[in-house]
């Protein structure tokens, strides 16, 4: 131990401690599951995709409806934030058409080194910046691969989305029923790393629907 931190009292040392964990998002503190990467290795994998380009041309398509999701239009609590706008590929999602009446698709893909989805917050100058990265899974096809439980990452299960009709706001965001999780590796998160929307993103340079 270094003679700087020798010199500290048990007391203050135990506090030191206490203090830094808290600054980091309580769900980033599990271990890896069995085949899961770190965190570090999803960036170093996913890296190239803050070149909105490269997505493009590996298949990832922008959402059809060219919306900049918040949590307002989804009926959360505005403070919550946003997500961005949502780039996916259907190969991995198994969507194969246009929604009927709503987005469906039978895939089962969770690894986020090969994520699904990358989210992008638009920029002034009309540039998109990769803020996360995303992974989704229908929920009929996820139980009827045989699953019991929602896929699970880093010991924390996916969010459970389902659009609920007797309200206004759409609460899955024309998806069926799905479950997902999102991972803010490339903009802090003060709601956590692995919650749905992120309070310093911003829709405010969004064009609009295309």
């Amino acid at each position: 131990m270094a003679p700087a931190v020798e010199r500290l009292s048990p007391s203050i040392l135990a506090s030191l401690i206490a203090a830094a964990s808290l600054s980091i998002p309580s769900a980033s503190l599990a271990d890896p599951g069995p085949d899961e990467p770190t965190l570090a290795e999803i960036r170093a994998a996913t890296e190239r995709f803050r070149d909105v380009d490269v997505a493009l041309a590996e298949g990832y398509i922008r959402d059809p409806a060219n919306l900049c999701e918040t949590a307002e239009d989804m009926g959360r609590d505005p403070a919550l934030g946003a997500m961005g706008v949502h780039y996916f590929r259907p190969d991995m999602l198994g969507v194969d058409g246009p929604p009927n009446p709503r987005v469906d698709g039978t895939g089962t893909h969770t690894d986020f080194r090969d994520p699904a989805i990358l989210i992008y917050e638009p920029q002034a100058d009309g540039s998109m910046e990769l803020v996360a990265v995303e992974n989704l899974v229908f929920r009929k096809a996820w139980h009827e691969a045989g699953h019991d439980a929602p896929p699970s990452f880093h010991g924390l299960a996916y969010d459970a989305m389902e659009d609920n009709p007797e309200t206004e706001a759409d609460e899955a965001h024309n998806f069926m029923p799905h479950y997902d999780r999102h991972v803010w590796l490339y903009r802090d998160n003060p709601n956590g790393i692995f919650k749905p929307f992120n309070p310093d993103v911003s829709c405010e340079h969004h064009a609009g629907a295309d």
